[in-house]
Order: structure tokens, then sequence, then C-alpha cells
């Protein structure tokens, strides 16, 4: 399956991100459950987590973590 892929990237508090999706949606991808461990655990520093963006075709922070396409749109829910 073909998911659709990232367009924008914009962070939020409590480890949350509002991504939009170029099929329109945009939906909420709870980043916290990712946070633990020696690679992502770094992103609890709010300044490196703040620093997402976008890396055709998923998203990216600057320290080279990032997350797959597919988890992105399946993990996330529709924001209100």
């Amino acid at each position: 399956m073909i998911y659709p892929t990232a367009k924008a990237v914009q962070p939020l508090e409590q480890y949350r991100l509002l991504v939009t999706f170029d099929n329109g949606e945009r939906r909420i991808y709870d980043a916290k459950p990712l946070i633990k461990g020696s690679w992502f655990g770094k992103l609890q520093d709010k300044a490196l987590f703040n620093t997402v963006h976008i890396a055709f075709p998923s998203i990216e922070w600057d320290g080279g973590q990032d997350v797959a396409p597919d988890e992105l749109y399946c993990a996330s829910q529709p924001a209100v």
C-alpha cells in the first residue's frame, strides 16, 4: 500500500507533531513513545525536537533521527 507523504510539519507541545500530508489530511503524530534510548532519546531536548523538518517522503530532525512514512501516517490521528 502506498501511504500519503508529508508535505509540512510543525512541532507541538508534549512531543507531538502536526503533519500535513500530500492528500490534504492534517494529522497529529505523538512522538513521545519514540523518544527513548540513546538515539531517539536525544529528542527530549526541546531545541532539537523543534528542528523537525520535511525529508521526502517523511520527516527528520537535525540530529538525523527520522520516522518512516508509513509509521508517520498510520500512527497519527486526524487533527481536529
